[in-house]
């Protein structure tokens, strides 16, 4: 058996980091994967980079159709409408499936899936195969139809570009052989509502990573390595574009850390900022906070997690939310929102808090909650490890992967 895993990029990026994962764990069990990517960056010779000429002019492209909306979001829309490569390089390695990831950004064309001619496995790293061309829907519920009169376009228009959209996936994948695998039971839930694949197979397969890399690492040792103070509990937030990206929640932090600070706070506890530079003029926390900008690699990350006492993922929406599973694995409890993917991930008063779903004081009471008590700490910190080992290793996901390729290839 030898899938194949379609992926933007390899290793840039969270989505692109759940892709790699896993084609490292089914390599880890003699798998023979390979990835076929747009952008590379790592070193694995398992890993192929489409050089094409279609492929270097997809990105610049891509975005053409959204000058007719010049009011619209500023948010990630993807129409994916360029020719590509990729059914030629399919082909070519002729693989026996083809597991898809994130492949926007003018990487695959929608009517390229109907090419391929093989077994399709779709592993959802957000909405965006599901809706008329958002990643994250918010409020909107449109997908569940025909999409149209889209509000991050700002379209009144119900024949408008999400339309068009919608109606050339509905063209494209009518007849294709198509299983979809989320990571979290709230993704399956929404795809189990959507118009476009309601009526397909739909499992859940959380991402995992490797635990022998995101693991404990003593917490004095990690916080010398980037000059952190020893004397301070430290709450770390992160994420890629971690204070820009409205929907990574830093607006919701900002005042949860506020009311710990006017609750007496402020001289116990100092904040850490990963996945963003120091803003030129940085809002008022509370707390001072030190902001360690991008880390493009495992171990790094790792250290970031080991140095903190808590990890906070105060996202709006996540398909999972990887910082919070990378998190528990280095034995960092999280406090995040009982809704969507994170919810699948944190066991509250376990190893972290579940948080009334963007209720600011509730968000300010579970990090007290977890940061309070230091026996209560410890133990949570012990069980953060214990679920990781548990829930995420690389070979869980492997081999769950491994049977649901073989079933679909005997089924073909």
């Amino acid at each position: 058996m030898r899938p194949l895993i379609l992926s933007t990029s390899d290793i840039e990026g969270g989505a692109a980091r759940a892709a790699y994962r896993l084609h490292q764990g089914l390599c880890s069990i003699d798998v023979p994967s390979q990835m076929l990517v747009r952008s590379k960056s790592s070193g694995d010779r398992t890993v192929i980079a489409d050089k094409s000429l279609k492929t270097k002019l997809g990105p610049p492209s891509t975005g053409l159709p959204l000058r007719k909306y010049p009011k619209r979001e500023r948010k990630l829309f993807s129409t994916q409408w360029f020719p590509d490569n990729i059914a030629t390089r399919v082909k070519a390695l002729d693989p026996d499936i083809v597991n898809l990831h994130w492949v926007c950004n003018g990487f695959v064309r929608v009517e390229t899936l109907a090419q391929l001619n093989k077994p399709l496995v779709w592993t959802l790293q957000d909405m965006w195969p599901f809706t008329g061309g958002c990643h994250y829907t918010g409020d909107c519920d449109r997908y569940q139809n025909n999409c149209g009169s889209c509000p991050q376009l700002n379209s009144s228009q119900d024949k408008d570009l999400s339309r068009d959209v919608w109606q050339r996936k509905q063209k494209a994948w009518r007849d294709a052989n198509l299983t979809i695998v989320t990571p979290s039971h709230w993704m399956a839930d929404c795809v189990k509502a959507s118009s476009l694949f309601r009526d397909r197979r739909v499992e859940v397969i959380p991402f995992c990573l490797d635990t022998d890399v995101y693991r404990p690492i003593d917490r004095s040792v990690a916080r010398d390595l980037l000059r952190l103070p020893q004397d301070k509990q430290l709450v770390l937030f992160g994420a890629l574009s971690a204070t820009a990206d409205r929907r990574k929640g830093f607006h919701l932090l900002i005042p949860a850390l506020k009311r710990l600070s006017e609750a007496g706070w402020s001289e116990r506890v100092e904040l850490v900022v990963f996945g963003s530079d120091e803003p030129e003029n940085p809002v008022d926390l509370g707390f001072k906070a030190h902001y360690l900008g991008s880390f493009g690699d495992d171990l790094s990350l790792s250290i970031v997690y080991s140095a903190a006492d808590v990890t906070i993922v105060p996202s709006l929406y996540e398909s999972f939310g990887q910082t919070a599973s990378e998190a528990l694995s280095c034995g960092t409890p999280v406090v995040t929102f009982d809704a969507t993917g994170p919810k699948d991930i944190v066991d509250s008063h376990q190893n972290g808090y579940l948080v009334k779903p963007y209720d600011i004081e509730d968000l300010a009471r579970g990090i007290a909650w977890v940061l309070e008590d230091q026996e209560r700490h410890e133990k949570l910190c012990r069980q953060a490890r214990q679920k990781a080992e548990v829930a995420f290793p690389l070979d869980r996901q492997a081999r769950l992967y491994q049977s649901l390729f073989n079933q679909l290839i005997a089924d073909d």
